[in-house]
């Protein structure tokens, strides 16, 4: 009875991850007003990556259901864990993957903001630096305005920065970060298989070892 139930649930729960693929797909479709420049790296849209925590409980649900895979072939088949590190490595990524493909629909838009920021910021940086070079490198700044103290350096810094911000901006909405959190949801309810390995005792002295 609890089979079915469990079922439901997790399917239910895919079908929340469908809707919302559809909502990001049908708001990929309007014009964005992104900015190349916004501090995020992706143009301002980073913050959806959050919205992708609210899937922890599926991908803790496809965690349990490999963990109990697992734990069934070594207990009574007498498997390895260790046999089994490319299954959870191919499982963890294929959840994940589920979570965050959503979030690709965005992609060519930022790759879009991208090219152009550098463009355009690529001649506002031609315009003012060749005005810099002229202005203190070829005399023709006044002989009363100072380098030292003048705006003209930290607005030269500022621009650097500013140009630098669209060539680090990533192609995607999330980042390493949110790849490695959702990534260590589905592989917790495995790690208490390392039990079947190590045995408990033996973790234990280890531990004391390293930190004593």
């Amino acid at each position: 009875m609890s089979l079915p139930l469990f079922q439901f649930l997790l399917f239910r729960w895919y079908y929340r991850l469908f809707i919302w693929s559809r909502f990001l797909w049908q708001v990929s479709r309007l014009k964005l007003n992104l900015v190349p420049t916004h501090p995020d790296g992706a143009a301002g849209l980073s913050f959806l990556a959050d919205a992708s925590y609210a899937f922890i409980p599926l991908l803790m649900a496809q965690g349990v259901l490999l963990s109990g895979a697992l734990a069934d072939r070594i207990l009574y088949v007498g498997a390895s864990l260790i046999h089994f590190k490319f299954d959870i490595i191919a499982v963890v990524v294929v959840v994940v993957l589920s979570v965050l493909s959503p979030l690709l629909v965005f992609t060519p838009q930022l790759l879009r903001v991208k090219r152009i920021g550098r463009w355009e910021y690529g001649a506002l940086a031609q315009s003012y630096v060749r005005g810099f070079d002229q202005k203190w490198l070829r005399g023709g700044a006044p002989p009363d305005e100072p380098l030292i103290g003048s705006g003209d350096i930290q607005s030269l810094a500022d621009l650097h920065s500013s140009y630098e911000i669209i060539q680090n901006m990533r192609p995607v909405v999330f980042d390493l970060k949110t790849i490695l959190r959702l990534g260590i949801v589905p592989l917790a309810p495995v790690l208490p298989l390392v039990l079947t390995m190590i045995p408990l005792n033996e973790i234990m002295k280890r531990l004391i070892k390293i930190f004593l």
